[in-house]
């Protein structure tokens, strides 16, 4: 039975994005592009809005819990490619997660006099153990509570836009501050990882309710709704702190963006909103990915363990990720996670907009708009790639470990464990 009208689909993308990311990623975002931050997350939305058409035509025809992986699937059958891909984006989650913990780990440290390193990883820890024993005992229940944390975390954004616009300089925001155009895109592409989240609607595709119409609009309306937050939040941060001051407390910018309109209470207020949405970021991609990797083992794509369930939870998928994402949040940076997270979410877009493109006929889509989508996606991602390399080249490194990493994986494990699924199976058939 569908029973997600359009509102909620809105809210499950809108849910999706304005998670940890935006809590995490805009002093980065302000240390490349400097006055024109709002520049970079226009840019970074445009590449979002185009990947979103592709996933809202792929959605319509192949609505599936399966999203992403489904499409993939469908359009490049099971090869390599597809194998490869699926195993990249459940890395990605870990990713997405070791971003969220790392930010709830720099707002948390406001709250003390002075952060260690060992309150640092103390609390990234926490960030990702906690939720990971909610998820344990009782999955739905952030799940039931994510529409109010929703309304909470967009409504406080909207607060602070509205208490700071008063207080804007614009002379911070001039051209004459801005960086240079490929530093202004390059900081767009770091904080892509912000967008990503509106392909959860795909997921929830088979109980959305009337999907012709509603998941198009839900694709288009959350992305571009996200988008215009993201940019007066910029505008916001850039126009009422210096940049020095945002670059001091860059890991919790936006609790610094709220203070000359809304004073330490403001800071607090951001401070604790960044601490609850974080948290119930976390705990509900963990679960969203103990769930990809169930439906990914079911293909034989990833160890059998993962489909291991305790109460209708996919136990072993939970403590893959959870351990997967420990280690990925306390061996590597903010700026690097950022990168990593973005480069892989890029590069999974750019092969689902292909997919579209290879599909195109059977979900109806206009060849000329998915080539530019896979075109921008493409072009966003090599972008980063090479900018980042002359400034940070152990984040490229990982990243390409990563594609190596799944294409091995799939070159290896995947194929000798579905042949020997498949062979079962026939065995047992016949």
């Amino acid at each position: 039975m569908r029973r997600i009208n359009l509102l909620g689909a809105i809210s499950i993308g809108i849910g999706g994005m304005v998670g940890g990311g935006i809590f995490a990623v805009l002093g980065e975002a302000v240390s490349l592009a400097h006055g024109a931050t709002a520049v970079s997350f226009f840019v970074a939305g445009l590449v979002a809005l185009f990947s979103a058409y592709s996933y809202a035509k792929l959605s319509v025809v192949y609505q599936s819990e399966g999203g992403t992986v489904t499409f993939v699937d469908k359009a490049f059958g099971d090869n390599i490619l597809s194998g490869s891909i699926n195993l990249m984006l459940w890395l990605s989650y870990l990713v997405t997660i070791s971003l969220y913990a790392t930010a709830f780990a720099s707002y948390g440290g406001t709250f003390f006099k002075e952060m260690t390193p060992l309150l640092h990883h103390t609390l990234i820890s926490v960030a990702i153990v906690l939720p990971a024993v909610i998820n344990l005992v009782s999955a739905s229940f952030v799940g039931k509570s994510e529409t109010v944390i929703v309304v909470i975390k967009v409504s406080l954004l909207i607060g602070v836009i509205i208490a700071g616009a008063p207080y804007v300089e614009p002379q911070r925001l001039s051209p004459q501050n801005w960086g240079t155009p490929l530093s202004i895109i390059t900081a767009g592409m770091i904080i892509f990882v912000a967008y990503e989240g509106f392909e959860l609607i795909a997921n929830a595709a088979e109980d959305i309710k009337d999907p012709q119409k509603n998941l198009p609009r839900a694709f288009y309306a959350s992305v571009i709704i996200v988008v215009v937050l993201y940019v007066l939040i910029s505008i916001i941060t850039v126009g009422n702190v210096s940049e020095e001051a945002l670059m001091k407390a860059k890991d919790y910018a936006l609790a610094i963006a709220a203070k000359p309109s809304l004073g330490e209470n403001g800071f607090i207020l951001v401070a604790l909103a960044a601490l609850l949405s974080t948290f119930s970021a976390i705990n509900a991609t963990i679960y969203g990915n103990a769930r990809l990797g169930y439906i990914i083992a079911k293909d034989g794509k990833l160890p059998k363990q993962l489909m291991q369930e305790k109460n209708n939870v996919p136990f072993m998928g939970v403590v893959y990720t959870v351990m997967l994402s420990l280690f990925l949040a306390n061996t590597i940076d903010l700026n690097e996670i950022a990168i990593i997270g973005s480069a892989g979410f890029l590069l999974i877009f750019f092969i689902v907009n292909i997919s579209a493109y290879k599909l195109r006929v059977a979900i109806g889509a206009n060849k000329f708009i998915v080539i530019l989508a896979a075109l921008f996606s493409f072009i966003a991602l090599v972008t980063l790639l090479i900018h980042t390399y002359t400034s940070n080249p152990k984040a490229v490194i990982v990243f390409m470990s990563f594609v190596i990493f799944s294409l091995l994986f799939e070159l290896i494990y995947g194929r000798f464990m579905r042949k020997q699924f498949f062979y079962r199976s026939y065995k047992k058939s016949s």
